[in-house]
């Protein structure tokens, strides 16, 4: 089902609120499994990602837009080994995003045609996976720089996030609507501030991996230089500090809509808490898994999971933040 907004009246003709009325959602069945199709794909390459790095197959192809040796497949005289098959199995996988991510235009285009934030995310994705493609690129010709790798990871994130809003739309319908917010401001406020601060964990987080032992190159790491402890410590405050803003947003939403005219129905105020409910969990989880990494010499399978949570969190952060309003795309 869809909303729309509908003026209500008194006896007298005049109006005193909106109530938000159902009306069908007409949409082919398709048509979510390939967005959520979308949204996983962008997970799954962090993870290949992950695995690329933690194996030292970051150089496992040397060159590129070619593999080595002119051949854009992995040839049998390179002396990278196994490593090859890793990278090259990972920039195949850039193909495979471009195609779902095409069908995902596609399927917007054809059942919300009037959604115009729809369709600009839609475009976004698609010219995103070309950019991330590129700065692969560039990440290979200059050794695996930690910045430029940090960057890459960084892009895999944004479109993580984007891939949730672009679903997280799909779910008002092919009307949509103008953004209304149904919470308490605060709580949309702190919304924004913990997407906010969400964000700059993540950056730390790059910060952090790219000063320790995983370069991505088993032969001649690249680091930052930073003291990988004292950046820990300076991600971990920060973390600190966005559970403190996630928890006030979720007690924000529980102090109900007030200053506002628009009617709102149970099910988006338990949406709105279940959501923020999902970051503070996953938010505990990648806790507890970068305390672990970091008190047993950064494993590579923990190091990986934390990395796979940080798209995770991105998922459920954004679908918070949207959540905090209806037709939010």
């Amino acid at each position: 089902m869809v909303g729309h907004l509908d003026p209500a009246h008194s006896s007298n003709g005049t109006r005193h609120t909106l109530e938000y009325v159902a009306s069908p959602v007409i949409r082919a069945p398709w048509v979510r499994p390939i967005l959520v199709a979308n949204l996983v794909a962008q997970l799954l390459i962090i993870v290949t990602g992950g695995v690329v790095r933690l194996t030292g197959s970051g150089l496992g192809c040397p060159d590129w837009p070619t593999c080595a040796q002119g051949s854009l497949t992995p040839v049998a005289e390179q002396a990278e080994g196994f490593r090859k098959f890793i990278e090259f199995g990972n920039r195949t996988l850039t193909g495979v995003l471009v195609v779902i991510a095409g069908l995902a235009l596609v399927a917007v285009y054809q059942h919300f045609p009037r959604r115009r934030g729809m369709i600009r995310l839609a475009w976004f994705i698609i010219a995103m996976i070309t950019a991330q493609a590129v700065v692969g690129g560039i990440t290979v010709w200059t050794g695996l720089n930690p910045l430029i790798v940090a960057f890459h990871f960084l892009a895999s994130i944004v479109l993580v996030a984007a891939a949730t809003a672009l679903l997280r739309g799909s779910h008002d319908g092919p009307e949509g609507g103008a953004r209304v917010r149904i919470v308490h401001p605060w709580a949309a406020r702190l919304g924004w501030v913990a997407f906010a601060v969400g964000f700059v964990v993540m950056v730390l987080g790059t910060i952090v991996t790219g000063s320790g032992p995983h370069s991505g190159d088993a032969k001649a790491p690249a680091r930052t230089g930073f003291d990988p402890r004292v950046v820990s410590w300076l991600h971990a405050d920060v973390v600190m500090l966005f559970i403190g803003v996630a928890l006030a947003t979720l007690v924000a939403i529980r102090l109900g809509q007030t200053a506002s005219t628009v009617t709102v129905t149970a099910a988006e105020t338990e949406r709105a808490r279940h959501t923020w409910h999902m970051v503070l969990v996953i938010t505990a989880l990648q806790g507890v898994l970068g305390y672990v990494q970091f008190f047993t010499g950064l494993p590579a399978v923990i190091v990986g999971t934390h990395m796979l949570g940080a798209g995770l969190l991105a998922m459920a952060l954004t679908n918070g933040t949207l959540n905090l309003y209806r037709n939010p795309v």
